[in-house]
């Protein structure tokens, strides 16, 4: 085939998925923008929420098994609230205890989950509020959870779920075929041509040069997030592939190997993964809702890449106490290191505050290109007088 009809079908690619998704791709740019900065942002909106208490004088602030058992103890004494399902403990002095409840059932597939929330102060242990994640508004306490799951879920549930997983895929095709329809013939002159933008009197050259320049540059960016995209959303068509050159994570669910005995409370078994992960910070606890059904507990370790929670995951059996499995990001194989890169690359993370700033801006350049993009093919598809 000549590159001419190979051109043209690129062309016809690009201009399609623009217009079909380009309103999407705005969106998810947008909202990704704000939830790069969402615990934040959280916590400034929410200070009655989501900030600690000043400590009483001469109180020091401490998460230790004890204090994350007295308030799942409290938690389940009230009728109010009962048993959490997952409890997240401080990570500093400013910090709350998170509890959260599942609904009961599986939502429809259009129907965004919600899970209950209940914040506990870490110096009084007394409840501070709670709200519903997952529910959307433009309240103070719902509005970040309202940008995250339009970002992720498109408030649709799993249905909203994959069509943002699909959009992922066509901003893929659109970056891969935006290279190829740029890329100039290897001459310096054509080279700086296709760099430059340029007016010259006219705001179609401008649109178009604007266009093409900022695509080239942003081309590996929308690659990595395009890709990262579709493994949050569609994981069933990447791991698959990195599982053909790598090792990849194994997520079957495990059951409790021991029987028979007492199921160790949340304070137990947060201080057996702090046996096994002295230096790390337990950062969540699911809970057992079943008799063979063990811990997961999530910690962070200092050298990892991935901020908040970490990646480190401790799945314990309830009753020994004893890991079944864990999955440490410092010592993974490759391939589960690749995929474990993905969110931080995704929200910056992996580039602390630089690489946050520069996910923040670059969620604006969906915007210039559909803007620039509409402009280019309205002028084209425009008859000449």
């Amino acid at each position: 085939m000549s590159q001419r009809p190979i051109k043209y079908l690129f062309a016809k690619l690009h201009l399609y998925a623009g217009l079909w998704f380009g309103t999407l791709f705005v969106l998810l740019g947008l909202t990704g923008s704000a939830i790069a900065w969402m615990p934040e942002l959280d916590a400034y909106l929410n200070p009655s929420l989501l900030q600690a208490s000043n400590p009483a004088p001469g109180q020091v602030f401490q998460v230790t098994p004890r204090t994350l058992q007295m308030v799942v103890e409290r938690l389940a004494a009230d009728p109010a609230y009962g048993k959490p399902s997952q409890i997240n403990p401080p990570a500093d002095a400013r910090d709350v205890y998170m509890a959260s409840y599942r609904q009961a059932g599986k939502p429809s597939p259009l129907r965004q989950a919600i899970v209950r929330q209940v914040m506990v102060d870490p110096y009084t242990l007394q409840v501070k509020g709670e709200r519903d994640w997952g529910r959307f508004g433009l309240t103070r306490p719902l509005l970040m959870s309202g940008m995250f799951h339009l970002h992720r879920y498109l408030l649709s549930g799993e249905v909203g779920k994959t069509i943002t997983g699909i959009s992922g895929v066509m901003l893929l095709l659109m970056a891969i075929s935006g290279i190829y329809l740029w890329w100039p013939r290897l001459q310096w002159t054509a080279i700086r041509r296709a760099l430059t933008v340029s007016h010259g009197g006219s705001w179609p050259r401008f649109n178009y040069s604007l266009h093409k320049a900022a695509g080239f540059f942003a081309a590996p960016v929308l690659v990595v997030l395009a890709f990262s995209g579709i493994y949050f959303n569609l994981p069933q068509l990447v791991v698959p592939l990195v599982d053909l050159v790598s090792t990849v994570p194994d997520t079957a669910k495990l059951k409790n190997a021991q029987h028979d005995g007492a199921v160790l409370d949340a304070g137990q078994a947060m201080a057996a993964a702090q046996q096994l992960y002295p230096q790390a910070r337990v950062s969540r606890i699911v809970l057992p809702t079943k008799q063979d059904q063990p811990y997961e507990i999530r910690v962070r370790q200092p050298d990892e890449i991935a901020q908040g929670d970490g990646a480190t995951r401790i799945t314990l059996d309830a009753r020994s106490g004893q890991a079944l499995r864990i999955r440490d990001p410092l010592t993974a194989p490759y391939g589960e290191r690749f995929l474990g890169w993905q969110f931080p690359l995704h929200s910056g993370q992996a580039f602390g505050v630089g690489g946050r700033t520069f996910i923040t801006a670059f969620g604006l350049m969906p915007l210039l290109f559909m803007l620039t993009g509409t402009l280019v093919w309205w002028k084209r598809r425009r008859p000449r007088k």
